[in-house]
């Protein structure tokens, strides 16, 4: 019988990456890479898995989209009672990958989860559409609900209390991601990839290749 998880099987091919193609620091090179998998129109560039893990170190993983990046660190949004949120308050230690499969590549960010101040939270908050805005206050993200109509309920209570402006919830926040390290992914023939990450060393950034 087939098996239909062990016989999928796919050869990579595109592409390497050496130590000289990369940039001199790993801010430079995402913006490369991520550049690339906006003109190979890759569905939805900016989606991360977020990888946190509770105080006593149990792991929670979910898809967030990136919503602002810099050499200060990489940007999202999140409800704060939700279980990310809540684990990255307690435990900062935090995970990104990136998974850009029509390129055959991937970039993991490993560091630390920093609370974005309240000023750059409603500079955010006011750019997002209206419907996402009332959505941050009807949804307690994460907590259990009895039904989907509560959740409309709640929707159309935020539409009906807020018919101008959509304030800020108290609970809705954000991180920034300081890295200590990156990664860059590249798939090769034979699964030898590529796996080339930079480490920062005090100032600076040292680069180590790893095994595949």
């Amino acid at each position: 019988m087939t098996d239909p998880y062990a016989d999928l099987r796919r050869e990579y091919a595109l592409g390497g990456l050496t130590e000289e193609e990369l940039a001199a620091d790993p801010f430079a090179m995402f913006q490369r890479w991520y550049h690339d998998a906006v003109a190979a129109s890759v569905y939805e560039p900016n989606a991360m898995v977020v990888a946190s893990a509770s105080a006593d170190g149990r792991p929670s993983s979910r898809l967030v989209l990136l919503k602002g990046f810099s050499p200060a660190g990489w940007v999202f949004f999140t409800n704060l009672g939700s279980r990310k949120g809540t684990e990255l308050l307690a435990n900062p230690h935090v995970s990104l990958l990136f998974p850009w499969h029509p390129l055959e590549r991937q970039v993991r960010v490993d560091g630390r989860a920093v609370l974005l101040g309240r000023g750059e939270v409603a500079a955010y908050f006011e750019t997002r559409p209206r419907g996402s805005q009332l959505g941050a206050h009807a949804s307690r993200q994460s907590r259990e609900v009895g039904s989907r109509e509560e959740l409309d309920d709640a929707w159309a209570a935020a539409d009906a209390a807020y018919p101008d402006e959509v304030p800020v919830p108290d609970e809705w926040g954000g991180f920034r991601v300081e890295p200590d390290a990156v990664e860059f992914w590249q798939g090769r023939p034979g699964r030898m990839h590529d796996r080339l990450v930079y480490r920062l060393d005090g100032d600076s950034w040292s680069v180590h290749r790893l095994a595949p």
